[in-house]
């Protein structure tokens, strides 16, 4: 893994950047330039502490600095003239972090699209691929001009702290301190080691409270460096330890109570002898899968976090444990009654289940603990799973005695064929139908049609809508939950794909019109 951005290694990549941003300013001309924001961009700032990324640092440069209008079109010429999407994805990723620093609103939930419509770019028509990315680059670029950060980063070099025996103490110490400095210098000194080692230490703050933005961004920095490389790992983590940061201070500032984890975590890790073991390899019959799921979904907190260190302890799959976790989050989009009137806004109105709904959120953080913890060793992957099911549980306050698909709704749908459903479940997302789109969906399932027609059906619109933040991330979710979940129970998750898919239907992203127009794609 590479060190830290520290103010004694970047001189040579400060020039390099220099230097290309200058040949990029030269090649598109000096007004087309200045219109992007090339030329002026930095004059005023003290780039010795600027975090740079080598190569790419003049299309990271470029993605900050420009209007979103005018950067799609520079960006559609520059995929036709050879660049590919994972060079745009990273760039993107790279622009938001230095912006944000994991420490806003509309950019956090910006990067934690990226990664997932990245991934729907691989499953979109070879003419159409490019759609998912430059729709959220777009985004992207939005709230950086909108913000101070086009001209200003968050991020900037970082000095080493010593590091100590227990690092993860260490950290936790500077966060709870609401110290931005010291925490990120302790992190630092932590990322001088292995990539997973930096992870894996990062976690242990992570895990203090349950909120789905704190985990989630957590596993899509993780998960982004698949792409981005292991060399960036300082960069893309240390969102997540800002975040932290953030939210220490939010519950200082407000007087607010931490969360009960902090201290049942060690207490059950300890009781349930799960801190220096392996993790079995047991398996769970339907029926008594399904009783774990309940007792997550229904359960309180302390009784959900319990049922699963009880289910590691007793050797069962940590697969299992987060298979079942995920259902019980699926559990809270199919029992939703829908957003509260009083709750409502212009894109997410009364009776809508997109954007921060509780089983959308529930789900994308129990998919975040279930990859954090295959990512992690024994200690950490059990910690994650209880963190998970009591992060899942304790939500059914409002929740419907019947899940979606309605009976009367399953009566009505008389369709048989894959291609007549498929028509059917089309026409009931353009009507904002949720009702019928999951009954449509669970009648699809049970005739046993094949699932990616009606995952190419779902991704359409997962592109063409905005999701209020959220398209991408859930689609992703559904998607990777449905592949994870045994048979029996698997079809739930495209039932909930396609509720959500209802709703967040007519309200179409901002610069994806744009983006069709420059592909030539409709």
């Amino acid at each position: 893994m590479q060190s830290p951005n520290l103010r004694a290694r970047n001189s040579r990549r400060e020039f390099l950047a220099d230097v290309g941003r200058g040949m990029l300013a030269a090649s598109l001309g000096g007004t087309l330039a200045g219109d992007l924001g090339l030329s002026p961009a930095w004059a005023n700032e003290d780039v010795k502490n600027r975090v740079t990324f080598g190569e790419l640092e003049p299309l990271v440069d470029l993605m900050q600095a420009t209007e979103p209008e005018k950067l799609l079109p520079t960006l559609v010429d520059k995929l036709k003239a050879g660049t590919d999407l994972k060079t745009l994805t990273c760039a993107a990723a790279f622009a938001n972090a230095r912006a944000f620093g994991g420490n806003d609103y509309t950019g956090y939930h910006t990067f934690m699209a990226l990664g997932p419509a990245y991934q729907m770019a691989l499953e979109s028509p070879v003419e159409k691929r490019a759609l998912p990315v430059l729709k959220v680059v777009f985004r992207n670029a939005s709230r950086i001009q909108a913000t101070s950060h086009a001209t200003s980063d968050t991020l900037q070099t970082v000095v080493v702290a010593k590091p100590t025996n227990n690092p993860d103490q260490q950290l936790r110490d500077a966060i709870h301190q609401v110290s931005y400095p010291d925490a990120e210098a302790v992190f630092a000194a932590i990322a001088t080691g292995t990539t997973g080692e930096a992870f894996q230490h990062l976690q242990w703050a992570v895990m203090e409270e349950v909120d789905v933005h704190r985990v989630v961004l957590a596993w899509r920095a993780w998960s982004m460096l698949s792409l981005a490389g292991q060399e960036h790992a300082h960069t893309l983590l240390r969102q997540s330890v800002r975040y932290c940061v953030q939210s220490e201070e939010y519950l200082a500032s407000r007087n607010r109570p931490r969360s009960d984890i902090r201290t049942l975590l060690p207490k059950l890790l300890e009781e349930h002898k799960l801190l220096d073991t392996s993790l079995g390899k047991k398996p769970l019959d339907d029926a008594a899968f399904e009783k774990l799921v309940q007792a997550i979904y229904a359960g309180s907190r302390q009784q959900a976090a319990e049922a699963a260190a009880t289910a590691l302890a007793e050797g069962i799959d940590p697969e299992v444990v987060g298979e079942a976790i995920s259902l019980a989050a699926n559990q809270l989009v199919l029992h939703d009654p829908g957003r509260k009137p009083e709750h409502a806004s212009a894109g997410k109105p009364a009776g809508t289940v997109h954007g921060d709904s509780v089983g959308v959120h529930a789900s994308d953080s129990a998919n975040a603990w279930r990859n954090i913890a295959r990512a992690s060793a024994a200690k950490n992957a059990a910690a994650a799973l209880i963190v998970g099911a009591f992060h899942t549980a304790g939500q059914t306050a409002y929740n419907t005695k019947t899940p979606f698909p309605y009976t009367e709704q399953l009566a009505g749908v008389t369709e048989t064929s894959a291609e007549n459903l498929l028509t059917a479940a089309d026409e009931a997302i353009r009507g904002k139908d949720q009702a019928r789109a999951c009954a449509i969906v669970h009648k699809y399932g049970e005739q046993q049609h094949a699932v990616t027609p009606l995952k190419e059906l779902l991704l359409r619109f997962a592109i063409s809508e905005d999701g209020a933040l959220h398209a991408e991330k859930f689609y992703r979710t559904a998607n990777e939950e449905y592949a994870a979940t045994r048979p029996a129970f698997r079809w739930r998750q495209m039932i909930a794909l396609a509720r959500v898919t209802a709703s967040e239907y007519g309200y179409a992203a901002p610069g994806y019109q744009q983006a069709c127009e420059l592909l030539g794609v409709s």
